[in-house]
């Protein structure tokens, strides 16, 4: 047992977190997204049962924002014609407000496909059980 951890980050998930360096990314996706297929390259990690926001805030106790970028926390862009809701960013907005000084400036959007494209690359994915949608982010990571 670790002291001021977060439990739900599993030890795979602690010892990926770890290994990571500046610019590597990782992405806490929603229980939609297609996390094997776009993870065949990187570091797939299950926290079934859990949700996006909590695994964020979790994440961002430890995890330092890259400052080297204007958006080191990206989301998946909503599809022009989509009629989905997002009121899961505004939480997003929230947690990240409190890691980080930049607060909203720090979040982008990339485009639904090109997000996928970017996911291949990742370091890691976290695969979810969210059910929101569009509920997707991106970190970026910087250093200490």
């Amino acid at each position: 047992m670790l002291k001021n951890i977060p439990a739900i980050l599993s030890p795979e998930l602690l010892k990926t977190l770890c290994e990571m360096g500046h610019s590597d990314r990782i992405i806490i996706a929603d229980g939609n997204f297609p996390a094997e297929s776009m993870g065949k390259n990187c570091k797939v990690i299950r926290a079934d049962g859990h949700g996006v926001p909590e695994l964020l805030d979790a994440i961002l106790q430890l995890f330092p924002l890259d400052t080297y970028v204007d958006k080191p926390v990206n989301l998946m862009q909503v599809m022009p014609g989509d009629t989905a809701k997002t009121p899961i960013w505004d939480e997003y907005k929230k947690i990240v407000k409190n890691y980080d000084e930049r607060g909203d400036s720090a979040i982008g959007q990339i485009e639904r496909f090109e997000f996928y494209e970017q996911a291949k690359t990742a370091y890691a994915i976290i695969a979810t059980g969210e059910k929101a949608v569009y509920a997707n982010i991106m970190l970026q990571k910087g250093v200490v």
